[in-house]
């Protein structure tokens, strides 16, 4: 009681009274218009601070990978150019120390994703608490993961780039992937029989073609987003997600009136073409937002699973670039929730969802003032101690001494 509410829809309730019950939100009003008896509650007093719906990090490889030199902890890319089958949610490794880093930023649901190959495998979305994968299983096998052969592949890195080439393999690449997905079309619509054994990697595709799976297109040039869409159309998917999308802007009603929602990463980096605008990739959220497209936001393309822990702080930059507060506060919740395929129960906080909650002593969005005091996941006060504020406070009471 006491705080505002900010819903994750655009609104805001300045003097909120939001309460849960076993797991699910059973009041959002104003405290002023409403008498409750608080003697049925456990009570928690957060005037002057503010209540968020918890954020989610899609396209992550959190729980994935731990320690990068040792490559036991990375099971983020497996063998194999064409993989499926292959499920993130059961390598979702919920002791990872990085967990709960992320975790008292604000961050309680992700989507651990594959990488790598042309078809990278099938990820899930996990809450960020639980003993073992089954417990943190929030939505199994959401969708299918493809890596859309690039036209031209770069050398070196983003201080020092290398020369571009073309890449000599992508027909090679199409063609396979044309091969595959017209034998896995065929063999949806055979209606396998089972009793003749079961072709996992094609069973695994049978969600594109009856809406229960994604198909998640990693993909950033105009061209290629145009040419993958245009690939899964032909083939009857039913739900489809850009993945990247740094052209998207250049190719923003195309998406629009194809219903094509996007995962944009990236946007506190540098611009991909030498005579777009410095900030650029801070205003494409307004751009998307301005044409209509669903989208949502991620951190570094999910590759840096310590780093999801920023997603609050990237949402804020959109908003210094063109975007309300609110608007930008959808893109980490409630338009994230939307394109996974999770926002009946979550995202939002409204009547009847779950009570996945956090609340800040400051504006969450704004680095100087984001300080997360209380997390709930289905109701459930989560612990927001990590092994880095255990660190600091060793080593502060070591010098204050």
């Amino acid at each position: 009681t006491g705080g505002t509410a900010h819903l994750g829809n655009g609104k805001v309730i300045e003097n909120a009274a939001v309460g849960f019950e076993k797991g699910k939100i059973t009041i959002v009003a104003d405290a002023a218009k409403i008498q409750i008896d608080k003697s049925k509650f456990e009570v928690i007093d957060i005037t002057g601070k503010h209540l968020y719906p918890g954020f989610i990090a899609p396209n992550t490889t959190l729980g994935l990978r731990d320690i990068d030199q040792v490559r036991a902890t990375l099971d983020f890319d497996e063998v194999g150019d064409i993989i499926p089958n292959v499920r993130t949610i059961i390598a979702y490794n919920t002791d990872s120390e990085i967990i709960p880093t992320v975790r008292s930023n604000g961050v309680l649901l992700a989507q651990p994703t594959p990488k790598g190959g042309l078809i990278s495998g099938t990820s899930s979305i996990v809450e960020l608490d639980g003993w073992n994968w089954e417990d943190a299983a929030y939505r199994i096998d959401d969708g299918i993961h493809l890596q859309w052969p690039k036209m031209f592949t770069s050398s070196g890195w983003w201080a020092e780039p290398g020369p571009i080439k073309k890449n000599k393999k992508r027909g090679m690449q199409l063609a396979k992937l044309e091969k595959f997905f017209q034998d896995a079309v065929s063999y949806y619509k055979s209606r396998h029989d089972m009793s003749s054994g079961v072709n996992l990697k094609l069973e695994s595709m049978k969600g594109l073609f009856d809406g229960k799976k994604t198909l998640f297109m990693h993909t950033n040039y105009s061209k290629e987003i145009i040419e993958s869409i245009k690939f899964a159309k032909k083939y009857s998917v039913k739900k489809i997600v850009i993945v990247g999308g740094k052209d998207a802007w250049m190719v923003a009603d195309f998406l629009k009136q194809m219903d094509i929602a996007v995962i944009l990463f990236r946007i506190h980096s540098l611009p991909s073409n030498k005579d777009d605008d410095i900030d650029l990739p801070y205003k494409m959220p307004y751009i998307l937002h301005q044409k209509g497209v669903l989208f949502c936001l991620n951190y570094m393309g999910g590759m840096e699973a310590m780093g999801q822990r920023n997603l609050p702080f990237i949402a804020g930059t959109a908003a210094a670039y063109g975007l309300t507060k609110e608007e930008a506060l959808m893109l980490i919740t409630s338009n994230t929730a939307k394109i996974l395929g999770i926002d009946k129960r979550v995202g939002t906080i409204e009547k009847g969802k779950d009570a996945t909650l956090i609340v800040s002593t400051g504006d969450v969005l704004d680095i100087r003032t984001n300080n997360i005091e209380y997390a709930f996941i289905r109701g459930k006060k989560i612990d927001l101690d990590n092994k880095q504020k255990r660190l600091y406070r060793k080593f502060k009471a070591k010098y204050d001494k």
